[in-house]
């Protein structure tokens, strides 16, 4: 199946989008710090199984614009890009799945759009509604100061530590964070150190090439972190502009993917949070599937077994 790219106007930017097949859409989008490219396994097999799959780069990566102005990466300026994206395909609706940053994208897709939203999958990172405190003040309470979201606040900071070697940063991030990493990190990992590195010439993980390698360095070289950055300074922002949503559960029939050595699952209470995302937050889950052995980039990791998952998921949504 050939992967099709092309440009769609939506929200105000000019985003870029891979595509493939014909039929019901399915959205895809990726997390910090990806492309369009970590859904390259997705593409060809929904397309196969009679699917219209779209990875769009997402505001501020890739071939996408990336605004000047921080507050241009809301959670409502990036559901937003979805809406348009959807009436930009001729579309009335959709399957979206989100990774990482990707999947609270998909989920207030799924929370301010369920006409338009057919069913949400969230993979590495569930649905939890907005509670009494935004996300950086609740992270500094629980690493302290020297977390990964404060040192990602400063613009120009963690930028110039991304972007100092960007292949060694991209191989740190993908393998340091996948079931393949020598230790699984935990959150003593999670502080404000220089992002981790390796050099060019450590050795892959089967599930990484490097072809893949050379894509993500080549795009992060031209386009910088910036723009992916700028989500995580919106994290107090978000939380106040989505008050009218606090406590909101996630209605869409939904799936969650996650993997055991995902640094997710290791943060206090994961492991039991899964068993009740029915009840706290997604009363319509079909499904949480926890993956042995696999880390943080779970539909590249384990591709195959991902795309089971979502294939049998699509299956059961009503017509």
């Amino acid at each position: 199946m050939t992967i099709a790219h092309r440009f769609v106007d939506t929200n105000g930017i000019r985003m870029h989008i891979a595509e493939a097949g014909e039929g019901p859409l399915v959205l895809l989008c990726h997390g910090f710090p990806e492309t369009w490219y970590s859904y390259r396994h997705q593409l060809d097999a929904l397309a196969a199984a009679g699917y219209h799959a779209v990875a769009p780069d997402q505001r501020g990566y890739g071939q996408t614009d990336a605004p000047d102005d921080v507050h241009a990466y809301t959670l409502l300026h990036l559901a937003g890009d979805l809406v348009g994206l959807v009436g930009a395909l001729d579309e009335e609706r959709c399957i979206v799945v989100g990774h990482d940053w990707g999947s609270p994208v998909a989920s207030t897709l799924g929370l301010f759009r369920p006409d338009l939203v057919r069913a949400v999958a969230l993979l590495s990172v569930p649905y939890l509604p907005r509670g009494d405190t935004d996300q950086l003040t609740s992270l500094t309470e629980l690493l302290g100061p020297n977390n990964y979201q404060l040192l990602f606040q400063e613009p120009g900071v963690a930028e110039s530590l991304f972007e100092a070697d960007v292949r060694s940063s991209i191989l740190g991030g993908l393998i340091g964070s996948s079931g393949d990493a020598p230790e699984v990190n935990t959150l003593a990992d999670v502080v404000a150190n220089p992002p981790a590195t390796m050099p060019a010439d450590t050795p892959l993980p089967g599930w990484l090439t490097g072809e893949d390698v050379d894509h993500f360095t080549a795009e992060f070289e031209r386009s910088g972190y910036r723009g992916g950055l700028n989500w995580y300074r919106n994290s107090r922002q978000n939380w106040e502009l989505m008050a009218a949503w606090n406590g909101a559960p996630l209605l869409p029939p939904s799936l969650f993917v996650g993997g055991d050595r995902d640094l997710v699952f290791h943060w206090p209470g994961f492991r039991e949070l899964i068993g009740v995302l029915r009840e706290i937050s997604m009363p319509n889950l079909t499904k949480a599937v926890v993956l042995p052995g696999c880390g943080h980039w779970t539909q590249q990791e384990r591709p195959v077994e991902v795309n089971e998952l979502l294939l049998e998921f699509f299956g059961g949504l009503p017509a």
